[in-house]
């Protein structure tokens, strides 16, 4: 049987006017969906970034730069900013959202392994699934970033 409804699942775009619906289920999906700025500084992020990635409890995550968000070990461990430290020029996170502000190139389905630190502030080692992409929206450029925590499904 076909439904108005079921003809338009092509898009959301029914669902354009209910941003409390959207907001919802951005935040019940399980993977981390992270918004970037060109600095690489996060502008927007759903729940399960603080519980997959967040190294501090109630920590402020807006306008910080990614590595520093998600707790990443080689940051942490050097004490510097997220973008120079020895191991910046080879992050595969960074490459794929710098290739896809400057190239608008969507990156699917990529694979990082790499030590984090997580809120007990012990370092651990997580293998993630990522894929970035451009978008513009009200005349600003942003990096849509999705992280998905595999290691359990790969241990």
């Amino acid at each position: 049987m076909k439904t108005d409804l079921s003809q338009s699942n092509i898009s959301f775009s029914f669902l354009a006017g209910s941003s409390e619906f959207l907001n919802t289920i951005i935040n019940n999906i399980t993977s981390c969906v992270v918004l970037l700025d060109r600095e690489m500084r996060l502008r927007a992020y759903n729940n399960p970034l603080k519980s997959i990635f967040s190294n501090k409890e109630n920590e402020d995550l807006l306008y910080r730069r990614c590595g520093e968000v998600i707790g990443c070990a080689y940051q942490i461990d050097e004490q510097q900013e997220c973008g120079k430290t020895s191991h910046c020029p080879e992050c595969e996170l960074r490459e794929a959202a710098l290739t896809s502000y400057t190239e608008n190139v969507a990156i699917y389905k990529e694979n990082i392994i790499r030590p984090f630190y997580n809120n007990r502030m012990q370092k651990v080692e997580k293998k993630l699934h990522f894929s970035t992409r451009l978008f513009s929206f009200k005349k600003e450029k942003y990096i849509i970033l999705l992280v998905e925590d595999v290691t359990k499904l790969t241990e």
